[in-house]
């Protein structure tokens, strides 16, 4: 297996449309405060359901330096991207990591991430932040391993989305 990580060019943009973005979730995050820190158990999910992420492929305006994209193609087939850009905080901030169904467990999005924090690194900024959800598990326990700290959640962030889904935002920081 060959695995190639390369720059997304401009006329390359219609590539982030042949993303699979369905998962199946079986497990979720449960927060803790445990001596002034967020903490975390992972729990079941019964029965297991589908999630979709919706793909958002704007660019919020919070950065001069427009947004960053690196894909991973595998043998020649699109595995991969990350899309990254400087945030309103001066922070790194990773937009959207995707991988790919058939090439998820191939250590891809751990590449990819990593990729993102040697930008990050780079641009010479204070660290990298990102969102992602506490029924994401796979995504949260990536980040965990490569450092990120759960610094913060929200409740109530999707309920615009779907007012009667109990899903969480997790915020995480990689800080240098």
């Amino acid at each position: 297996m060959s695995v190639s990580i390369r720059k997304l060019s401009t006329g390359e943009t219609s590539l982030a449309k042949q993303f699979d973005r369905k998962s199946i979730v079986r497990s979720r995050l449960v927060l803790n405060i445990e001596n002034e820190k967020l903490v975390y158990s992972i729990a079941p999910v019964e029965p297991p359901y589908e999630r979709e992420v919706q793909l958002e492929d704007s660019d919020y305006g919070f950065s001069e330096i427009p947004p960053t994209v690196f894909i991973a193609e595998v043998d020649g087939k699109l595995a991969g991207r990350i899309r990254l850009l400087k945030w309103w905080n001066q922070f790194g901030y990773v937009e959207d990591l995707v991988v790919n169904p058939e090439f998820r467990g191939l250590k891809i999005g751990r590449a990819l991430l990593e990729h993102g924090i040697q930008w990050a690194r780079e641009n010479e900024f204070p660290g990298v932040m990102l969102e992602t959800q506490d029924d994401n598990v796979s995504a949260c326990t990536l980040y965990a391993s490569c450092g990120f700290v759960l610094s913060g959640f929200d409740h109530n962030v999707y309920k615009a989305i779907n007012p009667s889904k109990k899903e969480t935002a997790l915020y995480w920081y990689l800080i240098f």
